[in-house]
């Protein structure tokens, strides 16, 4: 391989990649801290993970090129006393399905979007709700994995008009002083990278 050529991973390793993140952060949410508000301002930590179960299962779906449906979120958290474990198998098995050959090709959902980009969109999601999770509850968040945050770069350029006009992102704030890359992006989707 050339020392200049870089790398192209597919979506599923990627996932892969952020699950070995997220899980963790999930399998550490105390109980007591259900309740506790996260830096999306309509999610507290309870809502938070239910809504991450429900986009993790929803975006196995489409990976399977079955329908999807975001609308209704189950209260996982509230029905199942393994619920950590739970999430943590769901997105494997997510993380798993992407990796099948022809995953990420043609399209996929409703808006008849490219597979590659909806299954970034899963890689968004468990990216940045885990370091929502990790900041809610005061757990040190192990940072995004380089090559998960370069496709994550790609997907939130293209995504960004659109998320916003749908109220998916917040308005982008500014990046602190110092700021990684990382925190660029969460910056990006409408998040305070230093949030307490």
């Amino acid at each position: 391989m050339d020392t200049n050529e870089v790398k192209t991973y597919g979506i599923g390793e990627l996932l892969h990649r952020a699950c070995e993140r997220a899980v963790p952060v999930v399998r550490a949410v105390p109980d007591g801290a259900l309740a506790a508000r996260t830096p999306c301002a309509e999610y507290d930590v309870k809502a938070l993970v239910n809504h991450l179960f429900q986009v993790v299962v929803q975006f196995h779906r489409l990976a399977l090129r079955e329908s999807a449906d975001f609308g209704e979120t189950p209260d996982v958290v509230g029905s199942e006393p393994e619920w950590r474990e739970r999430l943590a198998e769901e997105a494997r098995r997510t993380a798993a399905v992407w990796s099948a050959p022809g995953a990420e090709d043609g399209t996929t959902g409703a808006m008849g979007m490219p597979a590659r980009l909806v299954g970034a969109m899963a890689l968004l999601d468990l990216t940045v709700h885990a370091w929502d999770l990790a900041r809610a509850t005061g757990q040190d968040f192990p940072g995004c994995d380089e090559a998960v945050l370069a496709e994550l770069d790609g997907a939130v350029t293209t995504l960004e008009p659109t998320a916003r006009a749908m109220g998916v992102f917040g308005e982008a704030v500014p990046a602190p002083e110092g700021a990684t890359a990382f925190e660029r992006l969460l910056a990006r989707t409408g998040r305070d990278p230093r949030w307490e």
